[in-house]
């Protein structure tokens, strides 16, 4: 395999407008990728919190390419790798991520803005989409918190008929029309939304984060609190931490010596869930 390393074009490109599409960069393995993951959903009955997924709204499975050995290995491809590296340094880590089966519409959104370190989505999605059948849309330098045309973006694109008289479809965009094998990856701050997909829409992630300095590990470890609703005791499936050579354990180590407290808040999620039943 050719070595792949982000170009300097690459890097500026990302640092400005908080995304990168590669076209196809997958593509020779893309099969076994769409295997893995409806082996996954199989396994679960194709459930979402015990509910099957009807096509009528989102259903998750945290963490999820920690549940497929062919899963677990899309990180440590070097292309994959490369990507990670040349945003994050070589040093960086995974975070916990996600499956998805989703459905309809997404709105304009972030996925974080206030965490110590830059993090990314890397994003497989596993079928042809077009800007009008649910493929991403991302607003260019909208991560750039602090600019003047981003802070406005933050504060308005939620209600965008309200604020400017048009439709979430309607704000102006970038749509990254993508099929299978293609690989998008964006800035967490960086706004993005999806509109009229079908309900059966594939896309897993891998959320990756540069490492924490040591004065800001409590805030690593607020930011796992989020797995804890999916009532698991570990932020990594044991497969992934099981078949996890040297240098992926590289990347899983910071988070693994920081999420020890989550087990006790899956406990309490449980119980919290258990009680309208119980009374």
């Amino acid at each position: 395999m050719q070595e792949f390393k982000l170009t300097e074009h690459q890097l500026a490109f990302f640092e400005t407008f908080g995304y990168l599409a590669f076209p196809g960069l997958l593509k020779d393995c893309i099969d076994e990728i769409i295997e893995a993951f409806e082996e996954v959903w199989a396994s679960r009955g194709y459930t979402h919190n015990g509910k099957p997924h009807d096509g009528t709204k989102r259903s998750c499975i945290v963490p999820f390419p920690d549940q497929h050995p062919r899963l677990c290995e899309v990180l440590d491809d070097p292309r994959i790798d490369a990507i990670a590296s040349g945003l994050l340094g070589d040093d960086y880590n995974f975070m916990p991520s996600d499956g998805n089966y989703y459905a309809g519409d997404t709105g304009w959104h972030s996925d974080g803005g206030n965490f110590v370190v830059r993090q990314i989505k890397i994003a497989y999605y596993l079928d042809p989409l077009t800007r009008d059948t649910g493929c991403l849309r991302v607003i260019p330098g909208s991560h750039l918190l602090g600019d003047n045309y981003a802070e406005a973006l933050s504060k308005g694109v939620r209600n965008s008929q309200e604020n400017w008289g048009i439709h979430g479809r309607e704000v102006p965009c970038q749509a990254l029309e993508t099929e299978p094998g293609d690989v998008v990856v964006f800035n967490h701050r960086t706004k993005h939304a999806a509109f009229g997909g079908s309900g059966w829409r594939r896309m897993f992630t891998m959320n990756l984060c540069q490492r924490v300095p040591d004065d800001h590990l409590l805030e690593l470890r607020d930011y796992l609190n989020g797995v804890a609703r999916f009532w698991v005791d570990r932020a990594y499936g044991e497969l992934m931490m099981n078949t996890a050579g040297p240098k992926r354990m590289r990347h899983l180590e910071q988070v693994m010596a920081n999420d020890g407290h989550l087990a006790e808040l899956s406990r309490k999620s449980r119980e919290e869930m258990d009680e309208p039943a119980r009374g």
